[in-house]
């Protein structure tokens, strides 16, 4: 092992925080140095030029000596696993032709004061790195445990008689009827399992991969009833199947998109446009919870990953095009910002804090959608918790963490084809190694309930850069239209190639060989089983037409993708796997002696396994606390009121979501028409997200997001509906047609089995499949369940205590749109040169109901309980929508801003920040109630209408039957203060500022922990001006004039070299921009030079892409 001195690895600021950190752990301790060490693997036998290779980077050979009164402390990846720094890296230096076997970065710390007590010496050493994928060392020359090469770990056969033990051991999560099926089945067989078998059982079968609870059998109180909980799912599908081409049989369901033009490069490499009468488009939305709560960078990462190729493994290939991303999670107890709110009490010391998973994993999810290009334009945020008993309390210690998006996909590549005998299984992706174990079956446990190393097992890590490569594999076979020759595509998630590739197998009714010496791996020490069943990310599984082999091995080399061929289809319906490779005949396809880990027919993984039957039972509502609006206000309404208005917009749910959402790219692709930062001064309070179809027309998609769970411990088939409202009146921005375009991603998570919780998940599902979504015509094609939401440990007392979810939906809208340029947004418009006054309207849908039951008005007041908000009548949901589509179409709104947490009051302030403008909110016959009127969270929606504008916007309320449901609420003006009046009395008033800081308070606090406290600061000061100029863009030239007309009238187009290296992702827009220009782009990849099908001669210039080069 060669050790190179780096620089200094952490800026001056995260340095002064991590000391700070250290000092509060162990008072002694001081920070030092904090430095990157590189760690060198060469090959054998070979000579390195260690002279250029500190040169490239930045390094000395050996280490500088440690100060006399310092320790040294070194932080390398977790052994066995392999840092994705360390991938992009040595695939660098091996391109230059170092002879490399592994390059890896370290962290060393010098520390001085660092205790020899092992419990304060632990907690500071907990501070310097993630125990869920790295591990700490006191001497350097330790590291070299990561570049031994070890013995692989042997086959091991578990006798029958110890299925329950090993259950336990492994943490299978097996039911005893599990337990007992395959006892039953391997007696049959005549022998014990092996471990990879059991394993790759559990995996298959887990609730994560198969959805057990969602397909059992229910009763309620005893009554049986008669569909399970997918039947009703699948019930809105077939009551609304118009514009829908797949559901419920793939990664992603596949929705009819409008005509519009594919650009993409033909087989020579050159980019040109083609009508596209046949496109369609993916959805998917997935959660991954369990590895976010346990470490949540990688876990955030990951979640956005396996939903990004769960879009491009539908059908034969996708192509994924936009994000979204969504966190539920306890009280964030920020130190710097204290709540009333906000009470302290123990916490899982398994899982990460809330603030903690806020702080990381948005930028984990974050940085997979940046590196992979994908613009993340769309998401959520919600913390929530409550005490339900003593010990017991009701919140998101076990977050959620959704991650969903859409994308593009060709129609004639929607239906997967069937393998055929004799044709080969290829992983296409990154190698094999010990991460993520188990994921699935360990996703399917309440936290706290397996054993701790366990959960180090199921973390997984993420490398967007080798996805990118993989999905360039996918787009080139997809770009060769009806010749595309992958027949089939699956992505390798829970479960690993255990779940994967028997899956795609089962799919074409075929059995395989599959040969475990072919599967790349990166640790010589994995055992057959974890070979098998690790879940190393970035991983696809694909069917390819034998004779189109070679073909697809020339695609991958010139994206420089790793692949092998690994199986064999075989009509015989049997999973055998083994050592075939290493056989001393391997041709005739007769395993190594003692090498096989699988000899299984299908149906034991595939066939009558047993079905679950719940008995729900509905249980009693706890009493929660009420808000006694009487005692609130007191004597002095406007001081309740300015208090209530404050606390409201500094709630974590409704304050700015800033901090989610600059730490993105929004404009990767080129094909972004709407993100969430809207007008001049680019606030994140936008309704929905806009992509278009294609560089050239203006059709495309919109998706919202619709959740309001904490209404579930109230009323929990409300709660569902009004999820779907709630994404119904975000999606009413953009210019969708019907409700009948609209298609949900329905994701479910609730703690089964928790007291009454199987209940509300069934009548919630009820409600909304068989009631809510028939009525409205819309569908739900695709969707995800996660049944496992608590959290349980026994805390420093010996007391047992549980932190569960409430029954959580968050809904997930998509639709086409023909014409993405008339969307609405919140940002007010103010008069300019005589133009005429405006006036705000609130349609609001409870009709008059102004129930604040699970309000945030009641949480910032610790109460929570009362009557929840609902979607009483489905008609009015219709009609509302129906009113803003036709207003709009009218040109009679201005602004729009749905209704939702914070109720009417955060929507004003929002559309108010949006546009740097004053309110006066007149309350004239709403009642005597302001707070109720305000802050109450029924559904409903605000709009700007002109003066001028006022009795054709009255006529269409009217034609569509929501006289009784709207009301004029206030007026935009200049100047710097929000006023509240009723009756022409002012209630209370509050300057622009003051709000502005309450709502900007969270994503400040959160920036300062983790950005430059400095920079966020300084993002402060310049958002809340009110003299910020904002985006006034000042053209030097007319935009009108199109100065490359002459030229391209000319009909020459230059050659122009799109050039890009592995992991670049911008080169399409790219393409498109200089096509646009007159130029004919063609796309050359660095292979392409190397090998000489390209030559830069040939070329009257080039275009270097942007987008994560190796990563960068």
């Amino acid at each position: 092992m060669i050790v190179l001195e780096g620089q200094i690895a952490l800026s001056p600021f995260r340095q002064e925080r991590l000391a700070t950190r250290l000092a509060e752990c162990a008072p002694s301790c001081r920070l030092q140095a904090a430095r990157f060490v590189y760690l060198i693997a060469v090959e054998p036998e070979a000579t390195l030029d260690l002279d250029r290779l500190s040169r490239i980077l930045e390094a000395r050979p050996g280490l500088s000596p440690a100060p006399p009164d310092a320790s040294r402390i070194l932080v390398i990846p977790r052994p066995g696993t392999r840092s994705p720094w360390s991938s992009k890296a040595t695939e660098i230096v091996r391109g230059i032709e170092l002879p490399i076997r592994r390059l890896e970065q370290a962290l060393c710390f010098d520390l001085s004061g660092l205790p020899d007590e092992p419990g304060p010496r632990r907690s500071a050493l907990a501070v310097l790195h993630d125990p869920m994928t790295q591990v700490v060392l006191d001497r350097v020359d330790a590291a070299e445990t990561l570049f031994v090469d070890r013995p692989a770990g042997p086959l091991a056969r578990i006798p029958l008689a110890d299925l329950d033990q090993a259950n336990r051991a492994m943490g299978l999560a097996l039911s005893d009827a599990e337990i007992a099926y395959l006892d039953q089945r391997f007696r049959e067989l005549g022998r014990d399992p092996t471990d990879v078998e059991l394993m790759m059982f559990a995996q298959a079968n887990s609730e994560h991969c198969r959805h057990k609870i969602f397909n059992a059998a229910f009763s309620l109180d005893g009554e049986p009833c008669p569909h399970s909980l997918f039947r009703m799912i699948r019930h809105s599908h077939s009551q609304s199947p118009q514009l829908t081409l797949s559901a419920y049989s793939d990664n992603a369901a596949v929705i009819e998109a409008c005509p519009a033009e594919r650009f993409r490069a033909g087989a020579d490499g050159v980019y040109r446009h083609a009508p596209a009468d046949d496109a369609g488009f993916a959805i998917k939305v997935e959660s991954h919870n369990h590895p976010t709560a346990i470490s949540p960078f990688p876990g955030a990462a990951t979640g956005s990953g396996g939903e990004i190729r769960d879009e491009g493994a539908t059908g034969r290939g996708g192509k994924p095009k936009s994000g979204l991303t969504g966190f539920s999670v306890s009280h964030l107890r920020i130190p710097e910002l204290p709540r009333p709110w906000e009470q302290p009490r123990p916490s899982n010391p398994r899982l990460a804090s809330a603030l903690t998973i806020m702080t990381e994993g948005p930028l984990g999810a974050a940085a997979f959608n940046n590196e992979f290009g994908r613009p993340a334009l769309a998401g959520y945020f919600r913390a929530f918790e409550i005490e339900q008993a003593p010990g017991l309390v009701r919140g998101y210690d076990k977050p959620i963490m959704l991650a969903g998006g859409l994308g593009a996909i060709d129609r004639g590549h929607v239906e997967k084809q069937p393998l055929r005998p004799g044709d080969p299984v290829i992983v296409l992706g990154g190698p094999a190694m010990l991460i993520g174990l188990g994921g699935g079956a360990a996703s399917s446990i309440d936290a706290g309930s397996s054993q701790e190393q366990l959960d180090f097992a199921s973390v997984q890590r993420d490398n967007p850069e080798m996805q990118r490569r993989c999905q360039e594999v996918i787009d080139r076979c997809t770009a060769l239209g009806a010749d595309n020759p992958i027949r089939s595509v699956h992505d390798v998630g829970a479960g690993g190639l255990s779940n994967a590739i028997p899956e795609l197998l089962h799919d074409s009714g075929l059995g395989g060989r599959i040969d475990l010496a072919a599967i790349p791996s990166d640790d010589s020490s994995l055992s057959p089983m974890q070979l098998w069943c690790n879940e190393a990310q970035e991983r696809y599984v694909l069917g390819i037409d034998h004779q189109r082999l070679a073909e697809f091995e020339a695609i991958c080399r010139r994206e420089r993708c790793p692949f092998a061929v690994v199986a064999t289809a075989t009509a015989e319906t049997r999973l055998v796997l083994a050592n075939f490779s290493a056989s001393p005949s391997p041709e005739s396809h007769v395993p190594n002696p003692g090498s096989t880990a699988i000899d299984l027919p299908m149906d034991l993984l595939f066939g009558s396994s047993p079905r679950l039957h719940r008995d729900a039972r509905r249980g009693p509502t706890p009493a929660w606390p009420r808000l006694d609006i009487r005692a609130l206000t007191g004597e002095n309404v406007g001081a309740s009121l300015r208090e209530a208005g404050l606390r409201v917009l500094a709630h974590p749910t409704v304050a700015a979501k800033q901090f989610l959402v600059t730490i993105g790219d929004r404009s990767v692709g080129g094909l972004c028409a709407r993100d969430q930062m809207i007008g001049p001064w680019q606030l994140p309070v936008a309704d929905c997200a806009i992509t278009l179809d294609d560089f050239n027309g203006h059709s495309g998609q919109a998706m919202a997001i619709g959740e309001r769970t904490p209404l579930a411990l109230i009323d929990a088939a409300a709660s569902a509906r009004m999820a779907l409202g709630e994404a119904i009146t975000n999606l009413a921005a953009a210019p969708v047609a019907s409700l009948a375009e609209i298609k949900l991603s329905a994701n479910w998570m609730a703690a089964a089995g928790f007291e009454g919780e199987d209940a509300n998940l069934f009548e919630a599902v009820r409600a909304l499949a068989i009631d809510l979504c028939p009525a409205l015509d819309i569908s739900i094609p695709v969707g995800k369940d996660s049944l496992s939401m608590q959290s349980r440990w026994q805390d420093d007392d010996g007391e047992q205590r549980s932190t569960v979810a409430p029954l959580s939906l968050v809904i997930s809208a998509f639709a086409r749109v023909a014409d993405t340029r008339s969307h609405l947004t919140p940002q007010l418009i103010l008069p300019e040169g005589g133009e005429p006054e405006s006036e705000l309207w609130l349609i609001g849908l409870g009709a008059g109901q102004r129930r604040i039951g699970g309000s945030i008005l009641a949480q910032v007041h610790g109460a929570f309980g009362g009557a929840a908000p609902d979607l009483d009548d489905p008609e009015r949901l219709r009609s509302l929508f129906e009113l803003i589509r036709d207003a709009r179409e009218a040109g009679l709104l201005l602004a729009y801003h749905d209704r939702s947490d914070g109720g009417a009051f955060a929507t004003l302030c929002e559309m108010a920040f949006a546009a740097h403008c004053a309110l006066d909110i007149v309350l004239d016959g709403w009642g005597d109630d302001p707070f109720r009127t305000l802050f109450n969270e029924e559904l409903g929606a605000i709009v700007q209408v002109a003066d001028d504008d006022r009795a054709a916007f009255a006529d269409l309320i009217d034609r569509h039957g929501l006289v009784h449901c709207a009301q004029r609420i206030g007026r935009p003006r200049s100047g710097s203060r929000i006023r509240v009046f009723a009756e022409r009395e002012l209630l209370a008033e509050w300057s622009w500022q003051e709000l502005f800081d309450a709502w900007w308070s969270v994503s400040h606090a959160i920036q300062r922990r983790r950005d430059n406290p400095a920079c966020a600061d300084a993002e402060r000061e310049q958002a809340r001006s009110l003299d910020a100029p904002g985006l006034c863009p000042r053209l030097g030239f007319d935009p009108s004039e199109d100065i490359a007309a002459p030229f391209i009238a000319t009909g020459a187009r230059p050659r122009i070299a799109i050039l890009r290296e592995q992991g670049v992702n911008g080169q399409v827009e790219m393409a498109a921009a200089f096509d646009r220009a007159g130029f004919e782009a063609v796309d050359v990849h660095m292979t392409d030079l190397f090998s000489g099908r390209h030559r830069l001669a040939d070329f009257h210039g080039l275009a270097a892409c942007g987008g994560f080069s190796y990563g960068d």
